[in-house]
Order: C-alpha cells, then structure tokens, then sequence
C-alpha cells in the first residue's frame, strides 16, 4: 500500500501504512494465526426479512456418521445471540469478497447484506446461489466459551458443492485460490 502525506512543498509517498500496530506491539499469536489460510464462510439463518448471518472464518468439518462442522463465533453477535437451531453454511466463492466484509460489519451494505447476493431458502436458511458450496446444518451440543467467541457444533444435514473456487483468508487479506492453482 502506498500511503502519501501532504507537506508545505507537496506530497511525500511512502509504503507503512499509517494506523498500522508498530511491529513490538503486534500480538505474536495473532500474526501466527494470520499465517494459516482459512476458508471464508457466511453462517446464515432464517427466511424473508427475518434473516441473519455472520462472515465466520474458523470452521472445521469433521466427516462421520454423521458429519458435524465446528466453529468459532463472536459470542455477542445477532447470529450467535439469535441462536438458530438450524442455519445454512454458505462457502464463498473467489467472487464473493466484498460480500464477505459486509456480513463480517466492515464494508457497508445498504439495506443489509442479504441484497448484495441472491440468496434462495431452504429448509435451513438462506444459501447463496453462486457460492462455492454450502451446507445445510442443525444445532448440535449448547454452544460453550473459548476466549471471547463461542465454540459452535452442528451436525451436516444436507450438502451441496459446486465447481467454483473458495475464497479464502490468509494474512488479513483474501485470495483466490483458482488464480493461484493456475500459475
């Protein structure tokens, strides 16, 4: 990124970005973490105008008989205060970025996130037509604390896969996974 700073005589252009943390106060644990690719998902419940949803990033599924997905969820979220007892879990796709930060409430979304994509109901909530993939899921154990998030387990009811690369979230930014698998 390359930030400029005015002056008297003009602009200065420089590559730190200006609200950056300063490297000795940078979280070693976070930067650790930011080094692992995660896959971006959108939890989302609901039908109609009663919909919610949350941009969810920590989720790992556990094949089985039968299968669970497990996630991470801010614990004072709508999503996670609504609690559903059934929801959809949509994969995104590469096209999907600025969806993504609008359901994670960091880009905004005139008239709520659910306008930015089209979106049919299911048995378990809204899925994204273009998405990478999605899941339909019920609620399993009471969800329990871990840190400030809650540790959510659901059992997979219905799966649905598309020929679409995911998106994905590594080092506080998204790729493209396609992209990268053709070069």
């Amino acid at each position: 990124m390359v930030v400029g700073r005015a002056y008297a005589g003009g602009v200065t252009i420089h590559s730190d970005h200006p609200f950056a943390t300063p490297e000795e106060d940078k979280d070693p644990l976070r930067r650790l973490r930011g080094r692992l690719a995660a896959p971006v998902t959108v939890w989302a419940a609901g039908a109609g105008g009663a919909r919610s949803g949350l941009t969810v990033s920590s989720v790992l599924i556990a094949d089985g008989d039968p299968p669970h997905v497990v996630g991470l969820i801010d614990a004072e979220s709508d999503f996670c205060l609504e609690e559903p007892q059934r929801w959809v879990i949509n994969v995104l796709a590469a096209r999907h970025r600025f969806l993504a930060d609008a359901f994670a409430g960091t880009a905004p979304s005139p008239g709520g996130p659910f306008r930015l994509g089209e979106w049919t109901d299911t048995a378990w909530g809204p899925a994204l037509v273009d998405a990478a993939g999605w899941l339909g899921v019920s609620v399993g154990p009471d969800a329990r604390t871990v840190g400030w998030r809650a540790l959510v387990e659901a059992t997979v009811e219905h799966v649905e896969a598309f020929d679409r690369m995911p998106l994905v979230h590594l080092r506080g930014r998204y790729l493209d996974v396609g992209q990268h698998l053709s070069e």
